[in-house]
């Protein structure tokens, strides 16, 4: 299979060197050149089967042409081995709890599987490759936890200074080794822009091998669309289900549309957004105006300018009427999200981060209009992350897991950056 540029459909690549280079020549983003469409038998077939043996079964079909069969299986088992619980939190109503992988956060299935997929690419490398990821909370923990310890390979998460919560930081900021973080005066918007501007300078690709770990590299977003189908698994034969997807870059809402074209049984997507709503304020209007981003409670939603939305325009030839049809736009202000968190775990004993709480809210609402339908809600990340905020809605305190408190007494390390592009470069030509 071969991957074309959102920006230029003639313009191609194999699976290695979409991997590899992260962002397509002339800027644009990868997409699969065709999106295999999963037969019934191998649907139903996913209903005795948890999240690893899914994942390998859909590796095999998304990237099994380019990798041998035996190594592709080898190194999804070691990514991907933990579940995706689906939990009934009321009548047709169900929480998808994507954090149950070594970060507590959603985004440890598409980062731990490309780590392990590029470090079989770069295996034979005669010098290190740099990985570039921008994070406005739990990419960067995933991505530096799938990456740590891997030889011939560096990285640099870069993050909006105050814009993570101190847990979300302790997780990429204290493991030394091969990771490194940057903390940058400015918002996740900036982060992004530095590394995507690496990526058209071709001076400093002439000097250093680099790549993102971003949900711009289909490596990473791909993998997502694993657990949509694990979720539509765990209900009873014949439900009719949407999904409501809390969104900031839209990764997460691509993969499952990417989904849906593979062949999973579902009815619409909501796009739910915090303060940072350019998507579903685009939804409503079709005008798509960037701008940037706000600093809310649901800080991985912090984004003002969605890498992951062309791809979705491209899934729908730009089509607005055909996007508006199979996704509705919601948003939602941080007293908003307080009073759901406060009331959801009041009222239903369930306790939301607060991008499930969004995702959580629109579901609901959508179902009050539909109620033949069931909603799956993503709960991307554990509450703990965001204990002050929890603790402080519903009372109580928060019990921390295990693996988030070891990082709690670990010192911070982060270099300090400027959101100057110059300035970054000259980092990144000084750590070779």
């Amino acid at each position: 299979m071969h991957y074309y540029s959102t920006s230029n459909r003639e313009l191609r690549s194999t699976l290695k060197e979409a991997v590899i280079k992260g962002l397509a020549p002339d800027s644009g983003l990868y997409m699969p050149s065709s999106i295999p469409v999963l037969t019934r038998e191998t649907l139903e077939g996913f209903r005795n089967m948890e999240l690893p043996e899914i994942a390998v079964t859909l590796s095999r079909t998304l990237f099994g042409l380019e990798v041998p069969e035996a190594e592709l299986t080898r190194l999804t088992q070691e990514a991907i081995n933990f579940d995706t619980p689906l939990v009934q939190v009321e009548e047709g109503l169900y929480a998808l709890e994507l954090f149950h992988g070594p970060t507590l956060a959603f985004k440890d299935v598409g980062a731990r599987f490309l780590a392990r997929l590029l470090g079989y690419f770069t295996r034979e490398l005669d010098e290190d490759i740099h990985v570039l990821v921008a994070t406005s909370g739990d990419t960067g923990s995933a991505v530096a936890n799938g990456f740590l310890g891997v030889e011939g390979i560096k990285v640099h998460v870069l993050y909006p200074s105050g814009g993570v919560t101190p847990l979300q930081e302790k997780q990429f900021t204290t493991l030394g080794s091969n990771i490194t973080a940057l903390e940058v005066d400015g918002s996740f918007d900036d982060c992004q822009r530095l590394v995507k501007e690496c990526f058209v300078d071709e001076e400093l690709a002439g000097q250093m091998k680099l790549t993102s770990a971003n949900s711009i590299n289909l490596a990473r977003f791909l993998p997502q669309s694993f657990y949509y189908f694990r979720a539509w698994a765990q209900l009873d034969p014949g439900t009719k289900a949407f999904f409501s997807v809390p969104s900031g870059n839209y990764g997460n809402m691509t993969a499952g549309l990417v989904a849906r074209e593979m062949g999973l049984p579902v009815n619409t997507f909501l796009s739910v957004n915090n303060l940072n709503d350019v998507v579903a304020s685009y939804l409503l209007t079709g005008r798509f105006k960037p701008r940037p981003s706000t600093p809310t409670l649901a800080n991985a939603m912090d984004v003002g300018d969605p890498s992951n939305f062309v791809r979705i325009l491209d899934l729908f030839n730009h089509n607005y009427e055909w996007i508006t049809e199979h996704l509705h736009g919601y948003s939602y202000s941080d007293r908003e999200i307080r009073e759901i968190i406060k009331e959801v775990y009041r009222e239903k004993g369930y306790l939301c981060d607060p991008h499930g709480a969004t995702g959580y809210r629109a579901a609901q609402t959508y179902r009050k209009e539909h109620p033949e339908l069931t909603g799956i809600f993503l709960e991307t990340a554990h509450p703990a992350k965001f204990r002050e905020t929890v603790e402080e809605q519903i009372g109580e305190a928060v019990e921390l897991p295990e693996r988030l408190a070891a990082f709690t007494d670990r010192k911070k390390e982060a270099v300090f950056l400027q959101p100057d592009y110059q300035e970054f470069k000259q980092y990144l030509i000084k750590s070779r």
